[in-house]
């Protein structure tokens, strides 16, 4: 090949190396900028990484599980239903107050959600008392206030126990039993459930593309993992409301 074809194709490469290497150093400059002016958004953050972009949903002989419909007091002995939370995108538990091992452990955690979302007008949280013959409106209120719960949307129901235990079982598939022999005499799941706006439950999937359907709660963040080596999922769940919040 003549040198002046040998001339022309390595100016090409220098040419289009110092092109990637100018548009290399402008974008760096961009990243560098915004994370010291704090202007990369939670969306931006969301996006890096191996995060799911959408949240499964959970299915019952091919129909996807909807929160069934229930109606309780809540502490403010108001009547609350399912239709309240419809457009919003809310937490379930079932707990009671007089729990003495993973309860409050769970509410720090819901806590810790209210006041992450606290901006959001529509983030909420749906607490059923697995003892409501003790938990009344004036015992949940009293709760509220040991814990610091004041999210508008966060209520703490009570009502008829075969209810409650029907809607833990048949409508979310967790655990909520009488039983003297556990701690507190009841025995209960510490999972939550996610919710979307539409009363449809929510959940991110596993590596083989199976919905986790809970969030583990008895864990905190600051904890990391449990004694038995279990992760803490608060973040993950803190990740998923995010999404469903910004899902249209």
């Amino acid at each position: 090949m003549p040198t002046g074809a040998n001339n022309k194709k390595k100016y090409t490469y220098v040419w289009v190396s110092t092109i990637i290497l100018v548009f290399g150093i402008f974008a760096v400059y961009e990243i560098t900028k915004r994370l010291k002016e704090g202007t990369i958004v939670e969306n931006d953050r969301m996006s890096i990484g191996s995060l799911q972009t959408d949240l499964a949903f959970i299915l019952t002989n091919g129909q996807k599980r909807r929160v069934p419909e229930f109606s309780f007091h809540n502490q403010d002995s108001l009547l609350i239903s399912n239709e309240d939370f419809l457009g919003k995108v809310y937490v379930v538990e079932f707990f009671f107050t007089t729990c003495p091992t993973i309860c409050p452990i769970m509410t720090k955690n819901l806590v810790e959600l209210q006041d992450t979302f606290e901006e959001y007008d529509n983030f909420g949280v749906a607490s059923f008392t697995i003892n409501p013959r003790y938990d009344t409106p004036s015992i949940l209120k009293k709760y509220t206030k040991r814990y610091g719960i004041t999210d508008k949307d966060w209520h703490l129901m009570t009502g008829d126990q075969e209810d409650i235990y029907k809607l833990a079982q048949e409508g979310f598939y967790i655990i909520a039993n009488e039983d003297e022999s556990a701690p507190g005499g009841f025995e209960h799941s510490g999972m939550f459930a996610l919710v979307d706006k539409e009363g449809f439950i929510r959940s991110r999937t596993d590596v083989n593309g199976n919905p986790l359907i809970y969030y583990r709660g008895t864990i905190t963040e600051k904890e990391g993992v449990s004694d038995e080596g279990e992760p803490q999922q608060i973040t993950m769940l803190k990740e998923d409301i995010k999404k469903l919040l910004l899902e249209e």
